[in-house]
């Protein structure tokens, strides 16, 4: 074969050496990111890899002319610097809390058991009858601030008459962050009871949402905390206790996540550093309390549009082209180190189902149509909890019940504001604990 033909073999055969070469040592540095669970913000698990690569390059070109020596060095070079991003910070890695609100006043109150928390105050509104009992609001998160599109919600509440008081957990929004350590399940129903305490306002009724919603259905089962619940509203919960967060079971009517576009906005997971720290967190890979990226800023760093599909499962597939806008940048917050923490805590914990038999405080259970929850996560809660009076079955909605679509808002507003004056319900009783079977056979 001619030098003409055989010579860009040769060039292609080199440039694929080194591609292979690059990719098996960023392969390595990865390995090396979760054998060191990322110490030394990855550069534990760099300065290894890059001393690996020298050693081997070395090596390779220790009979070559002083030229030849320098090619083994060139994917070494890439290799380093692809490798080095994720290693440097591009956020402030202390913490940067979002900014005050302008429409209402952010309080910050130590409570008892050493969490600092943010406090929102809602007067009741409007020339109605005010209702004596104070409403406590707990978001879902479990670790992040409250949106925008919930803020407006609890509004629409006070024009009730009803005194709203809200809170972000412990790590969340414009709250102090906790060690690593510290958080945890139980930690986050103390910090309710201390909460409520702290309001001094005698018993309270609770609107749980989501991950609140599960905080809520551990808190009855304390009796301790229980006993300063007057009521207690559970809107689509997550799974209660280790033994319902291994249920595979069915969800409800398709909600729009594959099906949205795309969120709009950065996102910090198309950075290698991010990409690499909350998928590696996510999957396991990497510790809550990993070296790689501390909690501030990983808080610092996470966007909406990170959330991805997640934000679009919260809604039916009919609304799928008109999602709203939840939040904004400047209010957004998530820490996804600290929600994995208390996500795993659950996973651990016992059953509560024994507990919950003995509470005695009235609750709702309020279920959507097109929820993204497994369906046996809300029927565990209604099967366990006896002192749950009724059933709200909320058609047309997701996850995500209030959310300023349509009438939503007034629906969800006319369910909680019923069970709170002990008024007839708006909808049927539904599912009952006799339904539970049914409802799950015809994939309701």
């Amino acid at each position: 074969m001619p030098p003409s033909v055989i010579r860009p073999f040769r060039l292609v055969g080199r440039v694929l050496a080194h591609t292979a070469a690059m990719v098996g040592l960023v392969a390595v540095f990865l390995a090396l990111i979760v054998a060191t669970d990322g110490a030394g913000s990855g550069f534990a698990a760099w300065s290894a890899t890059v001393g690996i690569a020298v050693v081997a390059a070395l090596w390779r070109g220790r009979r070559r002319p002083w030229r030849g020596r320098l090619a083994p060095f060139l994917p070494v070079f890439v290799a380093a610097a692809l490798t080095l991003s994720v290693c440097v910070p591009t956020v402030p890695t202390a913490r940067r809390h979002p900014p005050a609100l302008p429409f209402v006043t952010t309080e910050h109150w130590s409570l008892s058991t050493g969490s600092r928390v943010a406090v929102y105050h809602y007067p009741p509104t409007g020339n109605g009858p005010r209702h004596r009992v104070p409403l406590v609001y707990l978001n879902g998160g479990p670790v992040r601030g409250i949106s925008l599109l919930d803020h407006r919600f609890l509004r629409r509440l006070t024009r009730e008459g009803y005194d709203v008081y809200t809170y972000e957990q412990a790590g969340g929004g414009r709250s102090d962050l906790l060690p690593m350590d510290q958080y945890s399940i139980t930690r986050s129903v103390r910090d309710l009871g201390a909460f409520v305490d702290r309001l001094g306002k005698g018993r309270v009724d609770v609107l749980g949402f989501s991950s609140g919603a599960v905080l809520l259905t551990r808190a009855l089962a304390e009796p301790a905390i229980a006993a300063h619940l007057h009521r207690a509203i559970i809107a689509e919960p997550g799974p209660m206790d280790g033994p319902t967060t291994r249920i595979a079971g069915q969800k409800g009517r398709p909600s729009a996540r594959g099906i949205a576009p795309a969120m709009a906005g950065p996102r910090s997971t198309h950075l290698p550093r991010y990409a690499v720290a909350f998928g590696f967190a996510r999957l396991g890979l990497l510790s809550p309390d990993n070296g790689l990226l501390g909690q501030a800023e990983g808080d610092n760093a996470f966007t909406a549009a990170d959330l991805g599909s997640d934000t679009a499962s919260a809604y039916c597939a009919k609304d799928a082209h008109r999602i709203p806008v939840e939040d904004t940048a400047r209010n957004f917050s998530f820490s996804a180190a600290a929600s994995l923490r208390v996500q795993q805590t659950l996973k651990d914990s016992p059953a509560i189902a024994p507990q919950l038999r003995r509470s005695r405080t009235p609750a709702m259970l309020m279920i959507a149509e097109c929820s993204s929850q497994v369906r046996q996560w809300a029927t565990a809660v209604l099967a366990d909890a006896p002192a749950i009076r009724r059933t709200q079955y909320m058609p047309g909605v997701g996850h995500h019940m209030w959310n300023g679509l349509s009438d939503n808002d007034r629906r969800a507003a006319a369910v909680i504001t019923a069970f709170l004056q002990d008024k007839p319900a708006p909808l049927p009783d539904y599912p009952t604990r006799a339904d539970i079977p049914a409802f799950l056979h015809d994939h309701k």
